[in-house]
């Protein structure tokens, strides 16, 4: 991870008033409201720390400071704090002892861990202790300024998120919007995981297969989090190219590029306070992945351009990928900085062929669902054979959840009320293993009948179909890692998936069969296919 660079001590006077002012409008947090802000500064050092209480102080906070690390950790037992900045290795009591003791008296606590001897390790484990961030010394009083600001404002919105709770429980209303159906082991694992980490501003980084759930759980952590309050922003970075996803995620100045014709705030600002979630991280480009770092890091947004910081923002950040964030790594196509940054607390969601048990429950639940959703009121329910159910947990399942979703929606449109849903009802797709599928003999037979250049077209045509298939299918619909695999880059493997008619399907991943549009229709000329 980096480190800031700044100057060797932090002084007061080390800050521009001009970027003083700019940062008060970017930082909106009242005077009033800075008052009953209890701070405690926790550091050995009694030049830092005092310059960093005259910081505080001058912006308005009530700042005690503390130089022994058991004289702090007696404090923190007796006293809860706002917000507490402590070195991360002190004699006597370590920083992530006061970090357990400060949480432990006040679970609202933002607590920001200070260190002269910066690692991925002892971030990433004081971040997942519960930290609200860490602070790299040195460091500038601008950069503590920003990070104390966000700190505040993830304070205001945890209060603001309790009472709504608080309010929705005096009117009996249910909070509980997200659903996560299963008893298997490995599902029940990565739910108590999601469940544990709620509560922390930790990023999490979610990996599966694709229909399995990844976004259903990243809502899960949000919805339990300090942050309910607030939206709950995602965005998929393989749907749209580079260049619109940069101005969608940090927004743009008009005149930018054409058709920019007004300012516009990106997704970072919309999720200011709330959760960010980046599906399939490793579709990202590499020059926006910097830029995303250097978000994450400062909390600072510049957008698309615009040449001064255009505003502050404090975003919880879940990824999600389906593809192997490892492979990528190596590959180069996910910068290690940003990987372990946004890795603070893994977690992996089972493919639904891993958790047969849990077919019967959720095909149910789905089927009830949809009946309530698609069928008049007082309709009666439809009921799944015993012999469906089998079929149903026998199922390969490549789309995982969101497979067995759309086959039980299909079912509780066409089914009759009251009906019993047999097998043949649920109108399964053999999985079917591709290439070798074709009887050689009747192959050549058929080709001994055609010239040279039809017969050789053919077979390659053959070739190309179920190789692409195998391909895309194999990877889950990763198209980049497809591309790695096939030794081509992404516009050749679109190109060739567009010369036979193929497209990844939106909703599964899988290659299906694309129906062209009037302008699309070619009629063959003749001649060999044009060369990948």
């Amino acid at each position: 991870m980096s480190t800031p660079v700044a100057r060797d001590k932090v002084t007061p006077g080390d800050v521009d008033v001009d970027e003083r002012q700019n940062l008060a409008a970017l930082l909106p947090i009242g005077p009033e409201l800075k008052a009953r802000i209890r701070v405690l500064i926790v550091d050995d050092e009694h030049t830092l720390r005092e310059s960093c209480a005259t910081v505080l102080r001058q912006d308005g906070y009530d700042v005690t400071v503390c130089g022994r690390g058991q004289e702090a950790l007696d404090l923190l037992k007796r006293r809860g704090f706002d917000l507490v900045l402590v070195d991360l290795y002190m004699s006597q009591v370590d920083g992530l002892m006061l970090l357990r003791t400060a949480l432990g008296t006040n679970r609202d606590t933002m607590v920001v861990v200070m260190t002269g001897n910066p690692s991925v390790e002892s971030s990433v484990e004081a971040l997942r202790q519960g930290a609200f961030d860490y602070l790299p010394k040195p460091f500038t009083a601008t950069h503590l300024q920003i990070l104390i600001g966000r700190a505040v404002h993830a304070l205001l919105v945890a209060r603001e998120s309790r009472e709504q709770r608080t309010e929705l429980n005096r009117n009996h209303a249910n909070s509980d919007k997200i659903t996560l159906l299963g008893s298997a082991p490995a599902f029940r694992r990565a739910i108590e995981l999601a469940r544990k980490v709620a509560p922390t501003d930790a990023s999490v980084f979610i990996t599966g297969e694709s229909g399995s759930g990844k976004e259903l759980i990243a809502q899960f952590i949000h919805h339990h989090s300090r942050r309910s309050s607030r939206a709950f922003v995602a965005v998929n970075c393989a749907a749209l190219p580079e260049g619109l996803l940069e101005s969608e995620m940090f927004g743009h100045r008009k005149g930018a590029f054409t058709g920019a014709v007004r300012d516009k705030a990106g997704l970072l600002e919309a999720a200011n306070g709330g959760t960010l979630f980046l599906d399939e991280l490793i579709e990202m480009s590499t020059p926006i992945q910097a830029k995303l770092l250097r978000a994450i890091q400062d909390g600072i947004v510049r957008r698309v351009g615009s040449e001064t910081t255009d505003a502050v923002v404090n975003v919880r950040f879940i990824a999600a990928t389906n593809g192997d964030a490892e492979a990528a790594l190596k590959a180069g196509d996910l910068r290690e900085d940003l990987y372990y940054r946004l890795r603070v607390v893994p977690i992996h969601v089972p493919p639904l062929r891993e958790r047969p048990e849990d077919i019967p429950l959720l095909a149910e639940y789905f089927l009830s669902t949809y009946w309530v959703r698609h069928r008049n009121k007082g309709a009666p329910f439809p009921r799944l054979a015993e012999g469906a159910i089998h079929a149903l947990s026998g199922h390969a399942w490549r789309g995982n959840v969101r497979e067995l979703q759309n086959v039980i929606e299909n079912v509780a449109v066409i089914a009759e009320p009251g009906a019993e849903i047999r097998p043949e009802d649920l109108h399964l797709v053999a999985d079917q293993e591709p290439a070798a599928d074709a009887n050689p003999a009747s192959l050549v037979s058929t080709l001994l009948k055609e010239s040279y250049h039809a017969a050789r077209d053919r077979v390659i045509a053959q070739f190309e179909r179920q190789y692409l298939s195998w391909l895309v299918n194999r990877v889950g619909g990763n198209m980049s890692k497809a591309a790695r695999i096939a030794g081509v880059d992404r516009t050749t493997l679109y190109r060739l998936m567009g010369r036979h008619g193929l497209q990844r399907s939106p909703s599964t991943g899988w290659v299906i069969e694309r129906e062209p549009t009037g302008d699309e229709i070619v009629v063959p000329t003749g001649g060999a296919p044009e060369e990948a």
